[in-house]
């Protein structure tokens, strides 16, 4: 069984202009200037501190994360990237990606962020509906995000064009109009995520007391089928629940991720797993910055996580994409294989299926993928 090399370094900016309502990461808007520099220096000394955790390691992608990591000035973004070429080996063909909101103002810095060596660009464009983005708190028109995705697809070798569906009121036929825009302008990869109501944010007060009216199950399953048809027959079929893309266009940070690699995570918040060991930083930016000058680094909690503890995950996390879960690496960590009765009756309904050693989901078990885990895990 091969299991990939591929280590990955995320940095979390958590800044914003403004907070959208349907966000739940660890953003923060501060109406007092940042000083991105400060912070820059801080993101250098707590990657020094994960040196120490993974010495001997090739890092094979970088990924600015956030809040909106396109407020960062890109002296910013290359004094990061250059901390880390000096701690570890960045492969030549590194995937370094830095997400992007499409404002004008932000978009103006694309030629600085590819001078600092990054290839990659993540574009938020959400929705290509004026009243759309103005419910869901984006700060851009239409016009500025193709204006803005246009611009990165002839600076940065690779982009991304990331949207929202199954927005307030949205039906299938406008969404359908919308998704066939889209992709006439994408070029390999497609970030497509459903919305969901998450607790702690604006939209979930809302929907609490009535006043936010969202796509029920099925016509959240209808719009659901629409994004696969049309992707499919553009040539960017799903290689993950919500991402999109063209043979050699998937995201490879991203794979790390779901293929349960090796990855550090700096910056307020941010998580990491490194042989088991699950890291997590202080949330709160100020706080962040302040422990991180004093001790190096800014982890809150460190776990070792046992094989057992690290197969559920491995399975969670797996089972998003296309290739599926190895079950042989599953077996090991879980100490025991997953019973060939179950794995029978759920492909006996369509739900999954076994290809050379890997248990996938199928086109009708992607939708209820929840209920799937719980089955395997049960």
């Amino acid at each position: 069984m091969l299991i990939s090399s591929d280590f990955g370094v995320y940095v979390h900016w958590p800044f914003c202009k403004a907070k959208c309502p349907y966000c739940d990461f660890n953003s923060h808007v501060r109406h007092e200037a940042v000083d991105h520099m400060s912070y820059a220096r801080a993101l250098v000394r707590e990657l020094q501190h994960m040196k120490t955790l993974a010495p001997a390691k090739t890092v094979t992608s970088i990924f600015f994360g956030g809040g909106t990591p396109s407020l960062m000035p890109p002296e910013a973004v290359g004094h990061v990237l250059d901390g880390i070429a000096a701690l570890w080996t960045v492969a030549d063909d590194a995937e370094i990606t830095l997400e992007a909101n499409p404002t004008s103002a932000e978009a103006e810095n694309f030629r600085g962020y590819r001078v600092a060596g990054v290839n990659r660009v993540s574009v938020g464009v959400q929705s290509l509906n004026a009243a759309d983005l103005a419910a869901l708190g984006r700060q851009h028109t239409p016009e500025e995000a193709l204006q803005a995705f246009r611009l990165a697809a002839n600076i940065f070798p690779r982009v991304s064009f990331d949207m929202i569906y199954a927005r307030p009121n949205q039906s299938v036929a406008a969404w359908r109009d919308e998704l066939k825009v889209a992709l006439g302008e994408q070029q390999g990869h497609m970030s497509l995520y459903q919305l969901t109501i998450e607790p702690e944010t604006r939209y979930f007060d809302l929907f609490q007391s009535g006043k936010l009216d969202i796509p029920d199950d099925d016509h959240a399953a209808a719009l659901y089928e629409v994004t696969q048809e049309l992707t499919e027959t553009a040539g960017v079929p799903a290689y993950e629940i919500s991402n999109h893309a063209k043979p050699g266009h998937e995201s490879r940070h991203n794979l790390t991720y779901w293929r349960y690699l090796d990855y550090v995570g700096v910056g307020p918040g941010a998580h990491g797993r490194l042989n088991g060991l699950a890291t997590v930083c202080e949330k709160y930016p100020e706080t962040w910055v302040l422990r991180v000058q004093q001790e190096g680094h800014a982890l809150i909690d460190q776990q070792q996580l046992t094989s057992a503890e690290q197969a559920p995950e491995y399975l969670l996390m797996a089972m998003r994409i296309s290739e599926g879960l190895n079950l042989q690496r599953h077996a090991n960590l879980a100490g025991g294989v997953i019973a060939a009765d179950k794995i029978s009756a759920l492909a006996g309904l369509d739900l999954v299926r076994e290809v050379d050693g890997q248990l996938q989901a199928t086109r009708r078990g992607r939708p209820v993928l929840n209920a799937l885990i719980r089955e395997l895990n049960g």
